[in-house]
């Protein structure tokens, strides 16, 4: 029982820590869109895209499988210092080669040479990320230290932003805020990381036994980098800034969406290690159809509801100026629902029963598809061939792994009551498109597409949400309780 009451209040703190990235970009992308334009925002993305891929190199997969590692071993204090200082010493020196190579490639190419302060700033990630050992405290389920503290940083950043971004040549300030607001953070868990581990050196390290598990997480890392931030790349030389502004204009809103999707599944890694590790093989299972359910009854209705209205959506956030992201993030939104499953089945199921060689196999098949989808087109659609070659890429991973383990998952697909889901999503969707017949021409634009998201937003998920209370789906009745008790509480 202890055991479940701890998973309910990481996934609650980790909820909030996704509607912290849900509602400082909504706080702040507004405003920083419309002072640097399609232009300005496209710069730090591509920029933001080229330190990724030597983040990726740095961290060799270290995230994922430091969590794991870290999760085995946290009953022992002396092996988990041990574990967590041979991570520690792998990733600085990685970092140091990263450095050097991202120098160099800034040097020798004229167009990233001109940004280059833009670029050196941005790649400070690199250091924040390697000594802040995140992965030690999402092994040890420290999710309520991790979302406060990230809470504060964040805080501090959007602040900033708007003492300091006040014209379209601010996007450098842009730059620092945004790995401020992401990497500060890390400062202080290399100081409080003390709590849980010795600072001084314990000795008797041995590497090589993290060199074959940390390989395959890094290859991970790398497909999985290849075709989340090559799209961003490809257009930023294929097309123009402005076309890579357009489409960060969409990802951006899909990204703070899938980090509301993953919280379960990020939270529970940790825990399925764990119960691997112990042998509870039942409990495993049982956490993951939960997981599952989630994902399909939560990133359902977010993707149908931003399909519906992606051009207020986009006008509120970002302006008029970026009309040309709407398609885009039109095509790109089913992506919550493909994401979700596949953090669930490989981040849940296959990395922590070893399997991680076939998360890798997926992420293959994804990355080779995107590419060959940016380079088909591109040149032709843009910013909306780069959403087309992420969905296609997204499916695929989700395609491969689904049957790899579809004797696991039979059951918990067979037992979801999907009739009912698109029945829900129906009736919300008939209901919420009525606050389209609303005449607001009194109102500012920016209070119309305000107003609209507001209204059709409390319409949309407040039916979907009655619906499935109605078709008493055991997931929705759950959380209906828990609202409840909260509310008797107070």
């Amino acid at each position: 029982m202890k055991k479940d009451v701890s998973i309910k209040r990481n996934f609650i703190m980790n909820a909030i820590l996704s509607m912290s990235a849900f509602i400082f970009p909504l706080i702040t992308y507004p405003y920083v869109s419309r002072i640097l334009g399609p232009e300005g925002t496209g710069k730090v993305s591509l920029a933001v895209s080229w330190s990724t891929y030597f983040n990726m190199f740095a961290q060799m997969g270290i995230p994922t499988y430091g969590i794991r590692a870290c999760a085995k071993v946290r009953d022992d204090k002396l092996k988990l210092t041990r574990t967590a200082q041979e991570l520690l010493i792998i990733n600085l020196v990685l970092g140091v080669i990263a450095y050097g190579c991202f120098f160099a490639l800034v040097l020798a190419y004229p167009r990233m040479r001109n940004e280059k302060i833009l670029y050196i700033i941005v790649s400070s990630s690199i250091l924040f990320n390697a000594i802040g050992m995140e992965w030690l405290f999402k092994g040890l389920e420290q999710y309520s230290y991790i979302t406060k503290r990230s809470i504060v940083f964040k805080a501090i950043a959007v602040a900033a932003m708007f003492v300091l971004i006040r014209k379209d040549s601010d996007y450098v300030w842009y730059g620092v805020l945004s790995v401020f607001a992401a990497s500060a953070s890390n400062v202080m868990n290399f100081f409080y990381a003390r709590k849980f581990i010795i600072m001084k050196p314990v000795g008797n390290y041995c590497f090589r036994k993290h060199f074959k598990a940390v390989g395959v997480f890094f290859a991970m890392s790398c497909a999985t980098t290849v075709y989340t931030n090559l799209d961003t790349v490809m257009l930023g030389h294929m097309t123009s800034d402005t076309d890579v502004g357009y489409y960060n204009a969409a990802v951006r809103i899909k990204n703070i969406l899938v980090s509301i999707v993953t919280s379960l599944g990020n939270v529970l890694l940790p825990r399925a290690s764990y119960y691997i590790e112990k042998g509870r093989t039942e409990e495993f299972k049982r956490i993951t159809k939960k997981a599952i359910h989630f994902v399909l009854l939560f990133a359902a209705p977010l993707t149908v509801y931003f399909m519906i209205y992606a051009s207020y959506g986009i006008y509120f956030l970002a302006g008029r100026q970026y009309n040309g992201a709407i398609r885009s993030m039109q095509v790109i939104m089913p992506t919550l629902v493909f994401i979700g499953l596949t953090n669930i089945m490989g981040i849940q199921i296959l990395v922590p029963t070893g399997r991680e060689k076939e998360v890798l196999y997926s992420e293959i098949a994804g990355a080779v598809v995107d590419a060959g989808l940016n380079m088909i087109l591109i040149p032709s659609l843009k910013a909306t061939g780069a959403a087309i070659g992420t969905l296609v890429a997204e499916f695929v991973v989700l395609l491969v792994q689904y049957v790899l383990l579809r004797k696991e998952l039979n059951g918990f697909f067979r037992k979801f009551h999907f009739g009912q889901l698109i029945v829900s999503l129906g009736v919300a969707s008939v209901l919420s498109v009525c606050v389209r017949l609303i005449n607001m021409q009194s109102f500012s634009y920016q209070l119309q597409n305000f107003i609209v998201l507001a209204v059709s937003a409390t319409i949309f998920f407040g039916v979907y949400f009655i619906t499935m209370v109605i078709f008493k789906e055991p997931i929705v009745i759950e959380v209906k309780q828990m609202i409840g008790k909260r509310i008797n509480r107070s």
